[in-house]
């Protein structure tokens, strides 16, 4: 196999990792995911008694956090991936039991929850694998309350350009003015979007983007 099948095929596992190499994808993803999703837990700022959407939630340490952080929320997730949804599942097993979670397999062009669902979303490391039409962006803001709040991080894209499994042909990649006009198709105000800049070990750079949502719901449900 050449090392650009390779590459080209980690980058594949890294967008809907599949089979035992999907399982190693999904232990990879708890340690480099930790320090973003930390971040974007932060301005999230999930309270007890909202509904939140995790979407492309791996291997679910994100989902654990939250619910430490708001035991009193109800979450939900979803994600392309059966061997994530599996992990996430034995990671979270406490909270499915109580019904405090639901877990389910899908697109995020597509999600299956009505219009006004959620206060709040997290989206950490998967806008990369967002459709460029803007209908993921459009179903995010459609499951949202009027006035709720979407944290998405991204790694820059001059740090991902060193990184030869992250090519074009499975990563869409952002600096800051991209991520801003990826928000923008959602029809989030753009005043209502705030992004930081985020510096990680290893000389990496990412970007944490906090949305909110119009003060009246999108609609155009799809559920």
């Amino acid at each position: 196999m050449s090392s650009e099948s390779f590459w080209h095929r980690l980058g594949r596992q890294l967008a809907t990792p599949e089979g035992r190499g999907g399982r190693l994808i999904g232990r990879l993803m708890v340690w480099l995911n930790r320090a973003p999703n930390r971040h974007a837990i932060d301005e999230l700022a999930p309270r007890p008694g909202e509904s939140i959407l995790e979407v492309g939630f791996g291997p679910g340490d994100g989902l654990r956090e939250i619910l430490r952080c708001a035991p009193g929320c109800r979450l939900a997730g979803i994600d392309r991936s059966a061997p994530m949804l599996a992990m996430a599942t034995r990671r979270n097993r406490r909270a499915l039991a109580d019904g405090r979670l639901d877990l389910r397999i899908g697109s995020t062009e597509r999600l299956p929850w009505p219009d006004a669902s959620f206060d709040a979303i997290l989206a950490v490391n998967v806008a990369y694998f967002f459709d460029e039409t803007g209908l993921a962006m459009r179903e995010l803001a459609r499951v949202l309350k009027p006035g709720g709040r979407l944290v998405v991080y991204v790694t820059d894209r001059e740090t991902m350009r060193r990184w030869p499994f992250a090519g074009p042909q499975t990563h869409r990649t952002f600096d800051r003015p991209a991520l801003e006009a990826m928000l923008a198709q959602g029809l989030f105000i753009r005043e209502g979007i705030a992004i930081s800049e985020l510096r990680l070990p290893l000389g990496m750079r990412g970007w944490v983007a906090v949305a909110r949502a119009a003060a009246t719901s999108v609609g155009h449900s799809t559920a």
